[in-house]
Formats: structure tokens, C-alpha cells, sequence
């Protein structure tokens, strides 16, 4: 089984009126990166002033980045047949799947969330936020909210949560999820 772990940089909080402004994709194995993929892209619209300040991502970066419709079939390919993996899914897939959508692709596949799958096995942590965990469990984060820093910092927490899955939780949250229980496709 292949994990696609993801992490974006958008224009905003809301995947229906906000926009991808850059990407990363891991492509795991369950215990390391085999490959990995990061892009800039142009979401066609003007990047709010305070998610420049947080991201670093200007206006200027993205001018001549591809469209998400010039690289969806390039991302389409890196998330097919895999499960997808994030820290906090549901923002990310919500993002992904909507604006591959808009280019004609449809995500269907499973779907799983570091935050919750920490929760369930590093119980007892302050914090479950990637960069407060990361201090917590040592791990490595450069270039924060930046979506190949967090990727890899995402990737490495993947890597320590498979090795500390005793219990099979990683199994058991893929089971639930399937789409005989509930559906996952967003749309």
C-alpha cells in the first residue's frame, strides 16, 4: 500500500472560494519517502495580504507558477490509487478534490489524518498542532507553512506513527473509512 501524504499553502480557509497556491505530495511507503513532488501555483486571483505574511508566498512567486488545471493530471497521478495522508485530512483533500474537480479529475480515494492518528497513538502530547508536535517528538520542520517543509515533516511523523502502530490503529481507521461504511469521496 502507497501513501500520498500532502500538504497545500491556499489563498484561504474555504475550498469552494479560496485557492491552492502551492503543493507538495510525499509519495510513502509506510516507512519512507520514495518520491516527491512541489510546485507553486498560480490561483488566478490576488493572495491576501495576511497569508503572505504567514506563508511567505507573494503574489510575485506565483505570477508565472503553473494553473492548478496545468499541473491536475501531474497531481491526479501522484494521489491515484493511494491513500491520502495529511496533517488535518479534511482541509487538504477538501482543497485537492475540489480544485481537481474543476479540472475534470475525481479524487476517490481513502483518506487518513495525522492529527488523529497521533492522538490515537502518542496519547498525551500538549499539543497535536504540526509544529508543536514536531518540538515534541523531535522531528525536523523546516520551512513552515511552506507546503515541502511541512510535507516532510508530515512524512517523517507518518514514518514514527507506522513504527509505533501496535495496535493496528493505521488498519483500523483505513477500515472505518472505507467507502462500504461511509463515503469518501467530498462531492
Amino acid at each position: 500500500m502507497l501513501f500520498a501524504i500532502v500538504d497545500i499553502e491556499t489563498t484561504g480557509g474555504n475550498a469552494h472560494s479560496g485557492a491552492i497556491t502551492e503543493i507538495a505530495i510525499a509519495i510513502h511507503d509506510g516507512q519512507q519517502v520514495l518520491d516527491f513532488y512541489e510546485t507553486l501555483i498560480n490561483p488566478c486571483c490576488p493572495i491576501p495580504y495576511f497569508i503572505q505574511q504567514f506563508t511567505g508566498i507573494t503574489n510575485e512567486m506565483v505570477a508565472h507558477a503553473p494553473t492548478f488545471d496545468a499541473v491536475a493530471e501531474t497531481i491526479f497521478g501522484y494521489l491515484s490509487e493511494k491513500v491520502f495522508v495529511a496533517h488535518n485530512v479534511s482541509f487538504d483533500y477538501s482543497f485537492v478534490s475540489n480544485q481537481l474537480l474543476q479540472s475534470g479529475y475525481q479524487l476517490q480515494v481513502p483518506k487518513l489524518c495525522t492529527v488523529r492518528l497521533s492522538r490515537k497513538i502518542i496519547p498525551g502530547m500538549s499539543s497535536y498542532s504540526l509544529g508543536k508536535l514536531c518540538r515534541q517528538l523531535q522531528i525536523g520542520l523546516e520551512n513552515r507553512h511552506r507546503a515541502g517543509g511541512d510535507v516532510m515533516a508530515t512524512a517523517e511523523l507518518f514514518s514514527m506513527l507506522t513504527q509505533k502502530d501496535t495496535h493496528g490503529d493505521i488498519a483500523k481507521m483505513l477500515k472505518a473509512g472505507s467507502p462500504k461504511k461511509r463515503n469518501i469521496f467530498t462531492k
